[in-house]
């Protein structure tokens, strides 16, 4: 099963609307970065849902990723973070129903770190060595870019692009600005980059192996750097948890009203 829930014009439409690295394509974007790029199609991105905490634990998608409906809500498969995060969100109802707003948005807080989030990998053709690259961006900071390639998209074979980070944390910003003057902004070596990168599509094999896939023994161990009380959902560290065939199985439902979206 792919890791990507949505690839081209379903990934742009899904970001607008609201690690190891495998892949010598991938190419880090730190904020202040600018990169010189030829946007090949605006078909070249793909999308996926991961877990992370910033600071704490690493970016990583499920080794067996959920299964999802159209809204990206799971409908099978839930991760072992899913579920916390789907037993924290039970809390914070009962405490809103208990009168206590206050504790019920701190674990809020601490089951939207839990849950489950979208990316989007952008493919381009990156002008300092011709060849495929992609970054890796959050949905605000995709939902510009989306929309810079929507907006030139009858011209994307007849200019380059600057693809910038700015700002950090929340504030971080990506841009995608069109290069005005080709023969005075780019170098040589630049030009001929963008032409060779327009002689072949862009190959989506480029993302493959980039996403780090944990198994459900560290997904737990995960769980527990976050601070959640894995014994509320039967596991233990260094022992097999319950699948969702055996008998005793201890399955939490996940629906579109527990899910804050």
């Amino acid at each position: 099963m792919s890791q990507f829930t949505r690839k081209g014009t379903a990934a742009v439409e899904a970001a607008t609307a609201e690690k190891d690295n495998g892949t010598s394509a991938h190419v880090p974007f730190p904020s202040g970065t600018t990169l010189k790029v030829r946007i090949k199609s605006a078909e070249d991105s793909a999308e996926y849902y991961a877990h992370g905490i910033f600071g704490k634990v690493n970016t990583f998608v499920p080794k067996v990723p959920a299964e999802r409906n159209p809204k990206g809500y799971v409908t099978a498969n839930p991760s072992v973070w899913d579920q916390a995060a789907d037993a924290l969100y039970s809390d914070a109802k009962a405490a809103k129903d208990s009168g206590d707003e206050a504790a019920a948005e701190e674990i809020r807080k601490q089951a939207y770190l839990l849950k489950s989030k979208p990316r989007y990998l952008v493919g381009f053709g990156n002008l300092e060595t011709g060849e495929d690259g992609f970054v890796d961006l959050t949905p605000k900071q995709a939902q510009g870019v989306f929309a810079a390639i929507k907006k030139y998209a009858k011209k994307l074979d007849k200019i380059a692009f600057e693809l910038s980070k700015s700002g950090s944390s929340t504030n971080t910003v990506v841009s995608l600005s069109p290069v005005l003057d080709m023969d005075e902004d780019l170098t040589d070596k630049e030009r001929a980059a963008f032409e060779k990168c327009g002689a072949v599509p862009f190959d989506f094999a480029a993302f493959e192996g980039f996403l780090f896939e944990a198994d459900e023994a560290e997904q737990t161990k995960n769980l527990v750097i976050a601070g959640f009380d894995i014994g509320r959902l039967g596991l233990t560290i260094g022992t097999p948890s319950y699948g969702p065939d055996d008998d005793d199985a201890r399955p939490i439902e996940i629906s579109e009203d527990t899910l804050p979206f």
